[in-house]
């Protein structure tokens, strides 16, 4: 915390008590931002919103001190100066903006008269600082001190803006007003293209978002309607796909043999193995369940036929189509070899396994036709 002191900035008298009041009430600026920057952390969590960062700062007293000789005469008292507490939400983006403005404004007390919506106060032919700034005061079912009743009176800025907008911001202040001279027109026009791509950016950013999201929607309501010729094989539609646990009837079947328990593992890994063997789309796979299911019911039988296992695993059902399929294209123990390192990764058991596999298809009707 910033050290108080009793620095003689030269304000006109009114100015100077102003800065008094401030030390004085500086203790209560700092607890309130800590009380503040955990409710918002909790609702944007319980919300489950994610965002960039959540930043907070009590003005530092040079910079009040400098405010308050700038607009001399302004401000009657602390209270009229709403920016002493500031916290700041960076979305990733632009949409977000506005849900965490609804759930700001369910949150805290909003003064409408003081906030600012800077996004809407640009003219068509010009780009620059967006942000969305709320002045708030903390409602007293949301925290109350019956110590520090004042902690409810006090009026806060909340700031919310994208992770691009802040860049903007924080480069604009560094290379504008803040250097303490006129920026030449050549340097602003620059600075002005570069707000514009900046904008364009953040616009594009949710626009792509949104279309990944509807797409993704349209593949979950194609793959729960069954129509896997139309969706392309993909890790999201994969994915999708794996929740209709295609693969269970197999598994079962198969699990019967030793009545045994069938443990659960991730199929994710046979996405690259299917895409391997040429599948583009959901039907691809889903007719290779229909088309080779019995003939990978036999090849999983004659394995477990003489053994006493009474756990299988859930992917041996989908092991055994594959190992099928590359059967019938006419692989042999080389083929069902690269079939198993691209599951497993490079080993000498590979090879083993698939020695047996191979011989043991040598038994099974579809090989011999």
């Amino acid at each position: 915390m910033e050290q108080v002191n009793n620095k003689d900035y030269g304000l006109p008298p009114k100015e100077t008590l102003i800065l008094e009041e401030y030390r004085e009430q500086r203790i209560l600026f700092e607890k309130l931002l800590r009380i503040v920057k955990r409710i918002l952390r909790e609702s944007i969590e319980e919300n489950k919103i994610y965002i960039n960062a959540i930043e907070g700062r009590v003005k530092a007293e040079d910079s009040l001190a400098g405010k308050l000789e700038r607009k001399s005469g302004k401000y009657n008292s602390l209270s009229d100066l709403t920016d002493i507490l500031g916290v700041r939400v960076i979305t990733f983006y632009s949409d977000e903006v506005d849900k965490i403005a609804a759930l700001v404004g369910r949150i805290f007390a909003i003064d409408w008269a003081n906030s600012i919506d800077k996004r809407k106060m640009h003219e068509i032919h010009s780009f620059g600082y967006n942000s969305l700034h709320y002045i708030c005061r903390l409602p007293k079912e949301k925290y109350f001190d019956p110590e520090h009743p004042q902690l409810n009176e006090i009026r806060f800025e909340v700031q919310m803006r994208t992770a691009l907008q802040h860049v903007w911001s924080v480069l604009d202040h560094d290379t504008g007003y803040k250097s303490g001279f006129e920026v030449p027109k050549e340097y602003l026009r620059n600075l002005n293209r570069l707000a514009g791509m900046l904008e364009l950016v953040d616009e594009q950013f949710c626009l792509i978002r949104s279309g990944i999201n509807d797409y993704r929607r349209q593949v979950q309501s194609l793959v729960s309607s069954g129509s896997f010729d139309e969706v392309e094989l993909n890790g999201d539609s994969f994915s999708n796909y794996l929740e209709l646990r295609p693969f269970d009837t197999l598994n079962k079947r198969i699990a019967s043999i030793n009545q045994a328990e069938i443990h659960e593992t991730s199929l994710s890994r046979f996405l690259s193995v299917f895409v391997s063997f040429g599948f583009k789309t959901l039907g691809d796979i889903d007719r290779l369940i229909k088309r080779d299911s019995d003939d990978a019911y036999q090849l999983a039988a004659f394995q477990l036929a003489n053994t006493d296992l009474d756990i299988i695993n859930s992917s041996l059902g989908v092991i055994s189509l594959c190992s099928v399929h590359v059967l019938k294209q006419g692989g042999g123990v080389l083929e069902l070899t690269r079939f198993l390192e691209m599951l497993n990764g490079v080993s000498a058991n590979n090879k083993h396994r698939a020695e047996g596999l191979f011989r043991v298809a040598q038994n099974l009707s579809f090989m011999k036709k």
